[in-house]
């Protein structure tokens, strides 16, 4: 983990709390992350209560809309978790351990504005990125053994942008990864950001809701298709889509509310290898180059096919047997 990568301690409102709709994210918080501003003030306490859960019960389904994704698989080490105790600060993100040369992929798509030793951050040691993804929100990666894009290198949610690495004052290889809200240095627990945002930073399954779009909601549709549902492949979770999601989730003995998460990808999602074909391979082409692979999605897992799903498991350090099973496509959609 990080030896340094300290940020000085001060105030947050995504500070880890109870009782709260995602872990460690307060209601106040998850507004103030998703940049909704002030709620109205002058509200009884009980209707304001009741006013902010609502907002945030709204602003967290709008948040899980397909714009962002995973930036690594692997473990998240003991100490290497977002406040630690950091010399006289605290630690300023979450880490992910794997091996040297695993991926690193763009959390959202933006531009990168720093590559340099630190990312140009004050306690930050290794080779670092900065991409700025607008409205005031950047994310940080550091200890890269290898960068994979350039300085001003317009990037996509997903893509592949950097080796893991143990660059700087680190115990072993890993991520180290930061969410900045507000302002580059404002830093934000990068567990609960992500989390408000479908994606689940230790590895789980992401979550999409209805209004999401992008290449995520193409996977869903081809999938769906798979399973007889004739949807129009647009990337666009509308209605028409997320009636034909909550359909299938009561014909699988699911909560019916339209999203595609935990419970719904892997009772969707098909184990596939060389040789098949259909819109199920599509979905898992499309997943594929949103991650990097350049694939033509013609729906035929040949050889080239079964090439990428190869290259796609050895560099993320799954089992790189070309066979997409339920670890793959977690990993994939995440």
């Amino acid at each position: 983990m990080c030896r340094s990568c300290a940020a000085p301690t001060g105030p947050n409102d995504l500070s880890a709390g109870t009782g709260h709709p995602l872990p460690g994210l307060s209601r106040r918080g998850l507004l103030a992350g998703l940049g909704l501003g002030a709620l109205t003030v002058g509200l009884s306490a009980g209707t304001e209560a009741q006013a902010v859960a609502a907002e945030a019960a709204a602003a967290v389904a709008a948040a899980r809309n397909g714009a962002w994704a995973g930036p690594a698989q692997g473990r998240f080490p003991a100490g290497g978790h977002y406040g630690a105790p950091r010399g006289g600060g605290s630690h300023a993100g979450q880490d992910v351990s794997n091996s040297t040369g695993t991926a690193v992929y763009a959390a959202a798509a933006g531009t990168v504005i720093r590559r340099s030793w630190g990312g140009g951050l004050p306690g930050r040691t290794g080779n670092g990125l900065v991409i700025s993804h607008g409205g005031g929100q950047y994310t940080y990666y550091g200890h890269l053994s290898a960068y994979r894009v350039g300085l001003n290198a317009t990037v996509s949610a997903g893509q592949r942008i950097a080796d893991m690495g143990a660059t700087g004052n680190v115990t072993g290889p890993h991520l180290h990864f930061e969410t900045h809200t507000g302002a580059l240095g404002t830093t934000v627990n990068p567990v609960s950001f992500l989390a408000a945002r479908g994606v689940d930073l230790a590895g789980g399954w992401s979550r999409i809701d209805p209004g999401a779009s992008g290449a995520t909601v193409v996977v869903i549709q081809h999938l769906m298709n798979q399973r007889g549902y004739g949807l129009v492949v647009d990337g666009a979770y509308g209605s028409v889509s997320a009636d034909a999601v909550k359909r299938f989730q009561r014909s699988k003995g699911l909560v019916a509310d339209g999203q595609v998460g935990p419970a719904t990808w892997p009772v969707l999602v098909y184990t596939l290898r060389q040789g098949g074909s259909g819109s199920h391979v599509r979905a898992l082409q499309t997943a594929l180059n949103r991650r990097s692979a350049g694939l033509v999605v013609d729906g035929g897992f040949g050889s080239v096919t079964t090439s990428a799903v190869r290259a796609y498991q050895s560099v993320n350090r799954l089992v790189a047997d070309g066979e997409a099973g339920p670890v793959t496509w977690r990993a994939l959609t995440g």
